[in-house]
């Protein structure tokens, strides 16, 4: 995600791979751009949407999990709600729910 023409690079990034059996998330895969010095594998989000319903709330709870507890700088808290829903919206994504 980023600023429409305001800048070169992503505020947030999302890098996912996600395997359904079913509606049941059986493999994922999630990595973070632009929200620490270097890329952030989303481990706890991961962990969390195994085995799990592949639905909106669970993409959304997930990505709360692995949001928890950051600690972000004066200047860019924005990032923390802006990954959560960025991580669900790929999410979402991947599933072909939406177009």
């Amino acid at each position: 995600m980023r600023d429409r023409a305001s800048y070169a690079f992503a505020l947030v990034s999302v890098a996912a791979a996600l395997d359904l059996q079913g509606d049941t998330v059986k493999h994922v895969r999630l990595a973070l751009g632009g929200v620490a010095p270097k890329p952030w594998r989303a481990w706890k989000a991961e962990a969390a949407l195994k085995g799990r319903p592949a639905t909106a709330e669970s993409f959304r709870v997930a990505a709360e999990i692995e949001l928890a507890g950051a600690k972000p700088l004066r200047d860019n808290g924005f990032k923390v709600e802006l990954a959560v829903r960025t991580i669900a919206a790929v999410l979402d994504e991947l599933t072909g729910e939406r177009a």
